[in-house]
């Protein structure tokens, strides 16, 4: 007896129809598609190639990938601007992160010093073989100075002459191509050439809290101290060879002064 398979057709109340088979024949043709697409999927994937369906990553994986991501575009931000540009970066980014203002930050310029204000501190008239131990930077900084001074003939300053006190210091270059304190009075307020005399005296000083002494040179115009009371006399105040010494002219002081040079 011959089997028949019979098709059994159930009317539903919406009048569709359904079969047994129906799902069974669909779901084994679906399945043999999956897999033969899948066959040709990794058939066309390159070895490199991530699948098609992936696993999506934890939450701190992401975050971790995030910051890494932000760092690496910081980092190139930064190396894009110039040192100046960084500075006002992080100060600002400071700022900002705690408080605070502008002015906070600036640095206190109260206690600078130019070398200038270093040379005057550390300033020695005459140096001596005990000055120069224990050197520090500034005392080679005003030693450097020194060496670069003229010291023959001195310049003075004698506006408190009244007071019994006199300022020397030793020319600079510009001072000895003029003239200054040897053709022209040593004064630094006085400009004669004629009557000059050349002084030695004992200049006596005090420096770095110590008395010391040294003899100086200065030419000096003979019309100098004209306001001084009679009470003070010349030669209460220098001590040089006697008035009666021969007066030499301007141009045989500067043959002497040559000739020495050449010697």
């Amino acid at each position: 007896m011959m089997t028949e398979r019979l098709l059994f057709l159930q009317v539903h109340g919406g009048g569709g129809y359904d079969s047994d088979f129906s799902d069974d024949e669909g779901q084994g043709e679906t399945s043999q598609r999956g897999v033969k697409r899948k066959r040709e999927d990794d058939l066309l994937r390159k070895p490199f190639q991530k699948g098609r369906h992936t696993k999506v990553a934890h939450r701190d994986v992401a975050t971790h990938e995030y910051d890494r991501e932000e760092a690496r575009n910081r980092r190139h931000h930064l190396i894009s601007m110039n040192a100046f540009e960084r500075h006002k970066k992080f100060v600002s980014d400071y700022i900002l992160y705690y408080g605070g203002k502008m002015e906070d930050l600036r640095r206190s310029t109260a206690n600078d010093k130019s070398d200038l204000d270093v040379v005057r501190e550390n300033h020695r008239f005459l140096w001596r073989d005990e000055d120069e131990e224990e050197m520090t930077w500034e005392k080679e900084l005003a030693k450097k100075y020194y060496d670069k001074l003229f010291k023959e003939y001195c310049i003075a300053d004698l506006s408190r002459y009244k007071e019994n006190k006199f300022g020397f210091r030793w020319r600079v270059e510009k001072e000895v191509v003029s003239g200054k304190g040897q053709f022209l009075c040593g004064n630094k307020r006085c400009e004669k050439e004629d009557g000059l005399k050349s002084w030695e005296v004992n200049f006596a000083y005090v420096e770095q809290g110590e008395k010391r002494n040294a003899l100086v040179k200065l030419s000096k115009s003979s019309g100098e101290h004209s306001e001084e009371p009679d009470s003070l006399s010349e030669a209460d105040h220098w001590k040089g060879p006697a008035p009666t010494m021969e007066e030499k002219s301007r141009e045989e002081k500067f043959d002497e002064y040559f000739e020495d040079m050449f010697l």
